[in-house]
């Protein structure tokens, strides 16, 4: 079965406005990746990062409008509605990590947030992908990107093991504990992108 079969014209508001927050969580990861491969005009960067996060907020605000306003939903209003937050919280730790950049004065990127960012990027496309093909592609193919999501997570648990294992190979604690909370908070992005595509999945075995 196809998605878009189940789309009553009037009720496409809900999609689109998932669609359009998924492209702004998007323009953050991007934005948080060209803050760590040009590391500078740091603080420039975190308020570009935060406008893209306010800008998340009023959309998921707009959702939650349109659910009280709306009796008959495409999908179960509770799964839009965690879709909804669950994919805000990705945005969320994106800002969380230019802010401890900034905050902590970190000097240069470091190999595992290169990693990291590029694992996050990979995944917040693969959710793109879902979200704007949601309507229109079959199951199958929205759960190859599901797994491949899963994928990067587990990924990024192994940057996180060997990066957090590698500093405490060093003497400097104070960069210890800044870079192990900022390692730690980028992983949390890819963990968040996983409960996403969860709640994706739960929404296509439901439908098809």
């Amino acid at each position: 079965m196809v998605l878009r079969e189940l789309l009553i014209p009037r009720e496409k508001i809900f999609f689109q406005l998932l669609e359009q927050e998924s492209k702004n969580v998007l323009a953050g990861a991007h934005a948080l990746n060209d803050l760590i491969q040009n590391f500078d005009r740091l603080a420039e960067k975190r308020n570009k990062i935060k406008d893209i996060e306010h800008n998340g907020d009023n959309i998921v605000h707009s959702i939650w409008d349109q659910l009280v306003k709306t009796f008959i939903t495409p999908i179960d209003r509770e799964d839009i509605s965690k879709l909804a937050s669950l994919y805000d919280d990705v945005l969320d730790y994106i800002e969380a990590v230019a802010n401890r950049l900034y905050l902590y004065e970190v000097r240069s990127p470091t190999e595992p947030m290169r990693r990291f960012t590029d694992i996050v990027v990979k995944s917040v496309q693969e959710i793109d992908f879902a979200f704007a093909s949601i309507q229109k592609i079959k199951a199958g193919e929205v759960e190859s990107r599901i797994i491949e999501v899963d994928r990067l997570e587990n990924e990024a648990d192994v940057v996180l093991n060997e990066s957090v294992a590698a500093l405490f190979k060093t003497n400097d604690a104070i960069a210890i504990i800044k870079l192990k909370e900022i390692y730690e908070l980028m992983e949390t992005i890819t963990d968040k992108c996983e409960d996403v595509v969860q709640v994706i999945r739960d929404i296509i075995l439901e439908y098809s």
